[in-house]
């Protein structure tokens, strides 16, 4: 017992002592970021979809008031409902003839309800609506505060102290899109026709270009300085007691010219609505937007109000959004998504992949189906599970580790041959999956052929196997060996034990075998290399058609020999990887990876090329060619850097021992919604973002990187700079999130 406490105290006082050199070490250097992140609580935001009624005049909310006792009114185009507090459905308010388009809600000082609708002003207590006599509706703006009530709208404006209403006579524009108090005895009404400051003595009329940005204004708030914020047409105005101050248009801070919605949140930040999605303005002078299905049922902002636990209510044409938040740490994060994962992620044999959706968003109406790249992002799975063993000894990390590995072992002797493997199987019995096999007309390979010279049309994608058991598809493609790999290495050097080592060396050198017999390329059942996978240098070095995947592919079959070389020690294999490098110039092919030709460059391989390095680093023993890997990655992370990939980080910080990049990575891991839904986003919807054809010259892109929160759901071969897509019927896999986590972590640069 004794001696254990020793070894712990020892261990920790070693790693005590490395992070201190490390912080002292990038102090001496200049360099200011922390050498590891104690992880500690945050604030994790999710959206919560709440639908009125069944029709779209229900959903269409014009605005969102949150009373004293916390119960949710909002007032739509089909009528004012209830939602009490801590319920989810929504009750109508006022029914019967008087039902009909709603405007404003508020609560005075004595806790009473005030109700504007279409025909008027109604009081609500006892449960009851009453309408007021005397005013005349539409209701369209409603204020309760200081023990009066002011009801405003296209046809009078009326004020109630506590004796009944009388009509204000003021010369006001009646087109009343907002009403706040001026914290004193007066307001300021936001019209279509400029601002107004009234008091019960004299209106001001602000409208011009020296006060407004715009004679559009719509919403109104104050923010902590007291600061007016006016928001309409052409952005938000920021005046001071007297005059302008500044003004926040798309250039700087906002993603529509069309403001809609201002309020002051509890925490002091200024939530922004726009026809855009919502912005919010923090005291710390940081800013984040709220946009697509994934935070708002549509990105048109009515209203925004705030319950008492600093949740936000958000009003839109299609319902109410509401961001909550909870405190989250990365750890529990971490247990949230490993949850996800084992419900609705993992399917038999033991294979880690998206979920369909059979009604688009919802959950609970998923069932699994098949993918191209099962076998990559299971071999993502089994990294993961790797690292999670390495850094806790889970036995339950190690057990999953092993099915992972005998799913992947599966996809080859499924095949029934000498070391080909499929891309991924099914159930014998499914009636549905992807690719169903198919006839090529003539013309149709005419067709493509003129298209890609190299197309391959494979009829048979879908085998049966010899048990009768399983369904297995062909054509795999290069990205699946490099994610096999990937996942292969790691088990073996940070799980497997001796017996486990030798199985596992067994199979890659299987596969490697087969590939070193078929001229170096991936050979199909039907006798011909599969589409993708293609390492030979007759192809590489001497077709021209494939010249725009030799550097690519010359990588990719490097490391593979290497890893077959590192486990099972055989010469043959160390020899066709010399033979490579110095008969086929490969190495020297590689090193053009760093620098493609922008016509070939997909993100795609990126990843690909990230899943290579961690072989050749810790696999090579020549000196010279581990200072050329090693180079060769400081080359390439240099271009990666701004990705702001997490996985990609880590892995460079695993392969050269380093720590860099941590804040980016822990940033992306905390702001990563819980939400796995392919949400569509669209970018191109927004002002204040530039559509760019950089860094991947194929695709439209945004010029700046957004955060995840407002990405489309990642896989890591996707292009981050993305600037629009996704599809509500897939559900991803977590493993994106837990792979870099648990890397973070076995690394010692995220604490438990």
């Amino acid at each position: 017992m004794i001696a254990t406490l020793r070894k712990r105290y020892s261990g920790l006082v070693a790693a005590l002592f490395f992070i201190l050199i490390v912080a002292c070490s990038r102090e001496r250097t200049g360099e200011t970021e922390a050498a590891f992140y104690q992880d500690k609580p945050f604030w994790q935001e999710y959206h919560e979809a709440s639908l009125i009624g069944e029709n779209a005049e229900s959903n269409e909310v014009r605005s969102i008031f949150i009373d004293k006792e916390d119960n949710a009114w909002a007032a739509t185009a089909g009528g004012i409902f209830k939602r009490n507090s801590g319920q989810s459905v929504w009750t109508k308010v006022i029914s019967g003839e008087n039902d009909g388009p709603a405007y404003a809600v508020a609560q005075d000082e004595t806790g009473t309800i005030w109700l504007g609708n279409w025909n008027g002003l109604y009081k609500f207590s006892n449960n009851n609506p009453d309408k007021v006599n005397g005013l005349k509706g539409p209701v369209s703006a409603l204020l309760a505060v200081k023990n009066t009530v002011y009801t405003l709208g296209p046809r009078g404006f009326w004020i109630n102290k506590g004796q009944g209403f009388r009509e204000d006579k003021s010369n006001i524009a009646k087109s009343i899109r907002d009403v706040i108090s001026d914290g004193d005895s007066g307001l300021w009404i936001a019209t279509d026709v400029g601002l107004y400051h009234w008091t019960e003595t004299k209106t001001q009329h602000y409208y011009q270009t020296d006060a407004l940005i715009s004679g559009y204004a719509k919403g109104l708030a104050f923010n902590t300085d007291q600061k007016l914020w006016v928001g309409g047409l052409g952005g938000i105005t920021v005046r001071n007691a007297t005059s302008k101050d500044r003004e926040i248009r798309v250039d700087n801070g906002i993603p529509s010219s069309h403001v809609t919605a201002l309020r002051l949140s509890p925490d002091s930040s200024m939530w922004v609505g726009t026809q855009s999605g919502v912005v919010r303005f923090r005291p710390d002078s940081t800013k984040s937007l709220l946009f697509s299905r994934r935070w708002l049922l549509d990105d048109q902002v009515n209203d925004i109000a705030f319950d008492q636990k600093g949740n936000a209510w958000i009003a839109t044409p299609k319902g109410v959004s509401i961001i909550r938040k909870r405190e989250m740490t990365l750890a529990s994060k971490s247990d949230f998504f490993y949850q996800e994962l084992m419900k609705r992620h993992i399917r038999a044999p033991w294979i880690a992949g998206q979920a369909h959706l059979k009604i688009p968003g919802d959950t609970t109406s998923w069932e699994p189906e098949d993918d191209d790249n099962d076998g990559e992002y299971t071999g993502n799975y089994l990294a993961m599970e790797s690292f999670r063993y390495a850094a806790t000894k889970l036995p339950e990390a190690k057990v999953n580790a092993k099915k992972a590995f005998g799913f992947l072992k599966l996809l080859q002797e499924v095949t029934g041959t000498d070391g080909f493997f499929a891309r991924t199987i099914i159930p014998a019995d499914w009636k549905q999956m992807h690719d169903e096999n198919r006839v090529f007309t003539a013309r149709e390979k005419a067709d493509a052929l003129v298209k890609e010279p190299r197309f391959k049309p494979v009829e048979v994608r879908w085998h049966l196997s010899k048990d009768g058991k399983w369904r297995w598809k062909g054509d795999t493609s290069s990205d699946e060996m490099c994610g096999h790999m990937f996942g292969y290495y790691f088990y073996y050097t940070l799980v497997a034990d001796e017996a486990e080592k030798k199985i596992i060396a067994a199979h890659v050198g299987k596969i490697v075998d087969h590939l070193m017999r078929n001229n170096l390329n991936l050979v199909d059942v039907d006798g011909t290399h599969t589409r993708w996978s293609v390492w030979s240098p007759d192809q590489l070095n001497r077709d021209p058609e494939w010249l725009p995947d030799r550097n690519q592919n010359s990588m990719e079959i490097l490391a593979f020999i290497k890893l077959a070389h590192f486990m099972t020690g055989q010469d043959k294999y160390q020899k066709e990887y010399l033979r490579l490098i110095e008969k086929e110039h490969y190495l020297d092919n590689m090193a053009q990876v760093t620098s493609p030709n922008p016509a070939w460059f997909i993100y795609f391989d990126v990843v690909l090329q990230a899943y290579l390095y961690p072989i050749f680093i810790q696999c090579e023993q020549d000196p010279k060619r581990l200072k050329f890997y090693k180079a060769h990655l400081e080359e390439w992370f240099a271009h990666r850097k701004e990705d702001h990939n997490p996985l990609i980080n880590f892995i460079y910080n695993y392969c050269l021992h380093q720590r860099s990049e941590l804040k980016n990575s822990v940033d992306f891991l905390k702001d990563t919604p819980l939400d796995l839904i392919d949400w569509p986003i669209d970018h191109r919807k927004r002002e204040d973002i530039r559509i760019v054809r950089t860094p991947v010259l194929e695709d439209e892109q945004v010029d700046v990187l957004q955060p995840p929160s407002i990405r489309m759901t990642v896989r890591w071969d996707k292009n981050p700079w993305t600037a629009a897509g996704g599809n509500p019927q897939v559900e991803r896999e977590p493993v994106f999130w837990l792979l870099p986590y648990w890397m973070g972590r076995y690394l010692g640069m995220i604490s438990k």
